[in-house]
């Protein structure tokens, strides 16, 4: 059963409550562009998209036969009323609950020959099932990468990341504001690869990475029973800028803005153009990485 249809029979049920509207988003007027598929896709992309597994570090990020251990802080944009809407401008989704998650954190660039330009890379991050703000999340990413020394200020390199996520928490909020609170199980993976450049400086490295992600979702909604479907999965192009940094030989600090434009992996006849398939998924975000080095 899908949402559209639960939406029809409460259309058709006047007895029962539509749905719950947060108070601050009441009063709304729907916008004429208003797609409900777009709209629930693009929730679903979403969180996704803003625990991926992004580099937030050079293209070499340690001198051979070194790490870091640490965390990363990965900002979580805040949704407008108009993003919350959901079953035709009826009901609103609480999506808003952190403005930041963290992730511990781990790599290490591998033992080379001397002569060798080639620097072989890992890296780990987990975040355990802690719950917090009524919020269970589980976050797990790898990232494997080759990074090349010019013999001068210029390094590349490619990486491949994943990242696999899962959230425990009353998502899809009330159907009405007497119901109780039960728990939604929202499930995210993340797969993309990246080509990276950057500058080496005495003090930093600033870099550029650009590569595309793939997102698979899946979204079953505790009050009903019902699993959404992400119709437009994101597929499309990722990039990053950022700044990478080893502060008195042992402390390690990286920072970068995060853009996923937009993209989908599914035709679409009614899309023809790349501001409509934005809105499968757009974000910018602010992500930083802090640890000490070994």
């Amino acid at each position: 059963m899908s949402r559209g249809l639960i939406l029809n029979i409460l259309l058709l049920t006047p007895q029962v409550a539509l749905a719950e509207v947060f108070e601050h988003c009441e009063d709304l007027d729907k916008p004429d562009d208003y797609d409900e598929t777009v709209q629930q896709d693009f929730l679903q992309n979403f969180p996704a998209l803003v625990s991926s597994f992004s580099a937030i570090h050079a293209p070499i990020p340690h001198a051979p036969g070194h790490g870091m251990i640490g965390i990363n802080l990965s900002g979580v944009p805040y949704l407008s009323c108009e993003q919350q809407y959901v079953l035709g401008w009826t009901k609103t989704e609480d999506t808003n609950r952190t403005p930041v998650i963290p992730l511990p954190r781990i790599s290490f660039a591998f033992p080379v020959s001397e002569s060798s330009k080639l620097v072989p890379y890992g890296g780990v991050g987990y975040l355990p099932p802690v719950t917090l703000m009524e919020t269970r999340t589980v976050i797990l990413s790898a990232e494997l990468g080759l990074g090349y020394d010019f013999d001068g200020p210029l390094s590349a390199g490619l990486r491949g990341h994943a990242t696999s996520m899962k959230i425990v928490a009353d998502v899809a909020s009330h159907f009405s504001p007497e119901d109780p609170d039960v728990v939604d199980l929202f499930i995210g993976h993340t797969f993309g690869v990246d080509a990276m450049v950057g500058y080496d400086t005495p003090n930093f490295t600033p870099y550029l990475a650009v590569g595309f992600t793939d997102v698979s979702t899946f979204f079953y909604i505790g009050d009903n029973g019902v699993v959404t479907d992400n119709r437009h999965p994101y597929f499309g192009l990722t990039t990053s800028a950022g700044v990478d940094m080893l502060l008195a030989e042992k402390w390690r600090l990286g920072g970068e803005l995060y853009y996923a434009p937009g993209g989908y992996s599914l035709p679409d006849p009614n899309i023809s153009s790349v501001e409509k398939a934005s809105r499968y998924g757009n974000l910018l975000t602010a992500r930083m990485r802090f640890g000490r080095e070994f």
